[in-house]
């Protein structure tokens, strides 16, 4: 009796064992590898699987979620003989299990060390300035080149990202002084398009005023021009009537024309700025003589218009007395 619970308790151990080796539970983002024998067979999704125990056993355990690895810094050679130190990130995911457990190994890296490789080939085909400015294109030239090679190994490079570019502090310094010379240049390029605005601006206000003031001028002669035409009418309309005042017999008439001049001419000599003392020999006679015909003409006027107001009102005007 003895004998026989030990039978049964090995019996019931083996069968533990036995479940314990079928039974495989895998969980969720990962997938399993089943080998027979040493040869794959298939592939264990996330949840409960059987395999045949002792003749199956679980080969590879992958991480099927996306996974990031950092890409250690390195020095690269640029194009122009640059000394540049590097480094940045991958993020890679497996799609295949069976392809990325069997056909490469060490995945991760592998993968490191083909990103490394390319980031000196691709940033090494580059000029320091390119390097700098153009960080998107290199990111996007790196994960076509990675992401190419390691289709092969069912695994999908979702993103290669450059984190730092360190050049040599001597070229730090270079680029920091051409960045202030191109500044400056900027400036100075700017400040001589302010003036040139300036001066231009000036010429035009100034090409304006001129022409405001020839036009300006040009009103002025067009309106002298017609004032001394009107002057000149009016002078030519007073000679043709003392003419035929003349003709007619009216002494008077030439008398106070003559006198009027006389007199005008007189004003002029005594109004003039370089006269202070006015010396000439005058004819009392002469003077009094004109003014006696003007007289004459005033009364021979004022004369003529009682005569002519009489017969309409029947009263007399008042008389100009005599000089």
């Amino acid at each position: 009796m003895f004998g026989f619970d030990i039978f049964v308790l090995a019996l019931l151990v083996l069968f533990v064992i036995i479940v314990i080796a079928a039974v495989k539970i895998v969980p969720q983002g990962y997938n399993y590898t089943v080998e027979r024998f040493g040869r794959y067979t298939r592939t264990l999704v996330p949840g409960l699987s059987l395999i045949i125990p002792f003749i199956d056993r679980i080969g590879r355990k992958l991480n099927m979620m996306e996974q990031v690895t950092n890409v250690p810094s390195q020095e690269v050679i640029t194009r122009d003989n640059a000394m540049v130190r590097v480094d940045g990130v991958a993020f890679f995911q497996v799609l295949d299990a069976p392809r990325a457990s069997y056909e490469v190994t060490d995945l991760e890296r592998a993968i490191l060390n083909l990103t490394m490789t390319n980031i000196r080939t691709v940033m090494g085909s580059m000029d320091l300035d390119k390097l700098l400015s153009e960080r998107d294109e290199i990111n996007h030239r790196l994960l076509k080149v990675v992401d190419d090679a390691t289709h092969t190994w069912g695994v999908k490079v979702t993103r290669i990202e450059i984190k730092d570019i360190e050049p040599p502090r001597d070229l730090v310094d270079a680029m920091a002084r051409q960045m202030k010379a191109e500044r400056d240049k900027r400036a100075a390029i700017l400040e001589a398009e302010g003036e040139r605005q300036s001066e231009i601006l000036s010429a035009e206000g100034s090409k304006q005023a001129q022409i405001l003031a020839a036009e300006g001028r040009r009103e002025a002669a067009y309106r002298d021009a017609e004032a001394r035409e009107r002057e000149a009418e009016a002078e030519a309309k007073a000679t043709h009537m003392v003419s035929q005042a003349i003709n007619k017999g009216s002494v008077q008439a030439i008398n106070y024309f003559v006198a009027n001049n006389y007199v005008d001419a007189l004003k002029e000599l005594a109004a003039a700025d370089n006269q202070k003392v006015l010396l000439m020999p005058l004819e009392a006679s002469s003077v009094i003589g004109a003014i006696a015909g003007v007289s004459e003409i005033a009364r021979e006027a004022f004369g003529d218009s009682k005569k002519e107001s009489k017969p309409r009102g029947g009263r007399s005007g008042g008389s100009v007395p005599s000089a």
